[in-house]
């Protein structure tokens, strides 16, 4: 059983650090791809900028880090859902663990990089004339947005991951008591 929950976390492990990765590179090709401002056309007042490249990427990166995130906490609520859950006087409040921390930092880095993804990837969209992307204007994702998203993006799950690893080791630390408790 132990070899089974090792073979699992590993698994977990493997696959939040793949989604990451996989995350961050389309993040840095959607930077490479990203429209410049050669490829701006203007006709008098109006601009038109195609649609770049970057609009995939970005949808893609979107999406492994969605991914990453739904799995990585869904293994998190997992770990939590099998903790003994005591009534009575025993369920006091408590000071916020550090998994907790780390799992709430997890999702401010997740809702920054979502929110600079969408928009870079919004922006990457075709602008048409009179259209453009807000109030008529053409607008071009500014250098090194996709880089700091795909930055956040591996944070976001590496916080996730180390939430995993310190739940995993209070609850080591737990049965190790209740053996040691049962041992006197």
């Amino acid at each position: 059983m132990e070899r089974q929950n090792q073979f699992n976390f590993v698994l977990f492990f493997s696959l939040i650090i793949a989604l990451g990765l996989i995350s961050f590179s389309f993040c840095l090709a959607a930077e490479f791809r990203k429209s410049e401002k050669k490829d701006l056309r203007f006709d008098e007042k109006l601009c038109y900028l195609h649609r770049s490249p970057a609009f995939g990427f970005g949808i893609a990166a979107l999406i492994y880090l969605f991914a990453g995130q739904v799995i990585g906490n869904l293994f998190i609520c997992r770990k939590f859902s099998r903790r003994d859950h005591r009534s009575g006087c025993d369920n006091k409040i408590k000071r916020p663990s550090i998994a907790s921390i780390l799992l709430v930092f997890s999702w401010i880095t997740f809702g920054i990089a979502v929110i600079l993804v969408s928009v870079a990837t919004s922006m990457s969209r075709s602008q048409p004339f009179g259209e453009g992307w807000l109030d008529g204007e053409c607008y071009i994702v500014k250098s090194g947005v996709y880089i700091g998203s795909g930055i956040l993006a591996v944070l976001t799950l590496g916080l996730t991951l180390g939430s995993t690893i310190v739940i995993i080791r209070q609850k080591r630390v737990e049965e190790d008591r209740k053996v040691h408790a049962q041992n006197e």
